[in-house]
């Protein structure tokens, strides 16, 4: 595999993104815009000029006929024919759509890894408070504490006019996910022989951001509150990780616990941040990869580079079915390309390098981030020497009984070592569940401990 060279990182970098926070924050006399050229969250409603990208209407304004929630979201597209094929032998024919990440994996698997495109769906939507709470956030909305945090906005994204990367990272950060809810973000790290153990990992997450009528004030600097418990292997059984995940990590660092069954302990866990590894992922994936980014921003320089037309995963339904099962979509070096779906979409490229007198295992890492949703769809990961090292995927569906777009399979690629970790595999589990009541009495230290067991 060739090995793709990090660039110098420019003093101009820090230069850029000081100008361009200057000229961010709210913008009042721009908000009609929202309602005419703009998506209500700030995407360009009008499609490319080839048509290959076409307007946005709405998205997925209802679910399909016969759909009832619990149920694995039936694909709304199924009978969308594939455009083409991107493979090993074709990939440089479309190398300006692909990032440096996609074309590495043509490089490394060039007999297994392919990429069908299919027609190009503009199926991101969200519930209409979010829309109004978007619109009062754009004339509002303003970045403090250096980036990290964002004051004067509620539950809906913070800044529909973004303006640099860090405007960006916090529309992806707080993308709508419901107030609550519970899923299965099941984890397989196959060897390079394709086999695995699956480790059902069984989460909740109560987001207060997301709470109607909830403004910055009201949420006390909590995000969400993250919960974790590893039902399977029995090795792990039981271990539990509860997160206490901030709006401002620069006033308030996160603060996360675990509890260990075998000693029926409750500590402190520091280190559950950056680059730590996350669970039981085989040191494939950091502790800040999980959704593709999350947590502080302060150890990089970030830099929005614009927009451009990339081949993306979307509307990964096939992916995400009940029937597609986990044993079949697995396979060495990358989960099998027949269960998987790509197309054209814009993107927001942005790239973070690492500042002086920081330390993260990642030099640089560049993000694409989807313009209808700001979920962050492909990242390209680079190690100390400024080489390439891993790849990234957000396989993302509208969930339509919200509606929001986000992941549901989430793949981590180390190109080094021929490796992956995937995560989000509830295809024989219950599917997610969103604005589900649950009590903040639960995520508690003192609350871990008693719900923890042998």
């Amino acid at each position: 595999m060739k090995l793709f060279k990090k660039t110098v990182i420019s003093t101009l970098i820090g230069l850029t993104v000081v100008a361009a926070s200057a000229q961010a924050g709210p913008k009042p006399s721009e908000i009609n815009r929202l309602s005419t050229d703009l998506t209500p969250v700030g995407a360009i409603r009008a499609g490319n000029s080839d048509g290959t990208i076409p307007a946005w209407t709405g998205g997925i304004t209802s679910p399909p006929a016969g759909y009832q929630v619990g149920d694995h979201h039936p694909d709304p597209f199924a009978d969308d024919k594939v455009k083409m094929t991107i493979d090993a032998s074709n990939y440089k024919d479309h190398a300006d759509k692909l990032s440096v990440g996609q074309m590495a994996m043509f490089e490394r698997y060039p007999e297994t890894y392919k990429m069908a495109i299919y027609p190009t769906r503009r199926s991101a939507s969200f519930p209409e408070r979010i829309y109004e709470k978007t619109i009062e956030n754009g004339k509002t909305g303003t970045l403090v504490a250096d980036g990290e945090g964002v004051a004067n906005v509620a539950e809906g994204f913070p800044f529909p006019f973004p303006e640099n990367a860090y405007e960006l990272i916090l529309n992806h950060k707080l993308k709508y996910k419901g107030s609550g809810g519970v899923r299965y973000n099941n984890q397989v790290a196959p060897n390079n022989s394709g086999n695995y153990t699956l480790v059902r990992l069984r989460e909740e997450l109560y987001g207060k951001y997301y709470v109607p009528g909830n403004t910055i004030n009201d949420i006390d600097n909590i995000l969400l509150y993250f919960y974790q418990v590893v039902e399977s292997p029995a090795r792990l059984a039981g271990r539990v990780l509860l997160v206490h995940e901030t709006m401002n990590q620069k006033e308030t660092p996160r603060q996360a616990w675990i509890y260990n069954p075998g000693q029926r302990r409750v500590r402190r866990a520091p280190n559950v941040a950056y680059d730590n590894p996350g669970t039981a992922s085989d040191g494939l994936r950091t502790n800040d990869m999980t959704d593709m980014f999350n947590g502080a921003m302060d150890r990089f320089s970030w830099k929005w580079t614009g927009t451009k037309e990339m081949y993306v995963p979307y509307n990964s339904y096939k992916a995400h079915s009940f029937d597609s099962k986990v044993d079949d979509m697995v396979m060495p070096g990358h989960l099998d390309p027949s269960y998987m779906r790509y197309e054209l979409h814009r993107v927001h490229v942005v790239e973070a390098n690492l500042r002086d007198g920081f330390r993260h295992i990642n030099s640089k890492r560049t993000f694409y981030i989807d313009e209808d949703s700001y979920q962050i769809l492909l990242t390209d990961h680079y190690d100390r020497r400024g080489e390439l090292w891993r790849f990234s995927e957000a396989h993302s569906i509208n969930y339509y009984e919200v509606p929001t777009f986000w992941s549901t399979i989430e793949s981590h690629h180390d190109l080094q070592s021929g490796r992956y970790v995937a995560v989000g595999l509830d295809n024989q589990d219950q599917v997610n569940t969103f604005n589900t009541p649950l009590s903040e009495n639960n995520y508690t230290p003192s609350a871990l401990r008693k719900r923890g067991r042998r």
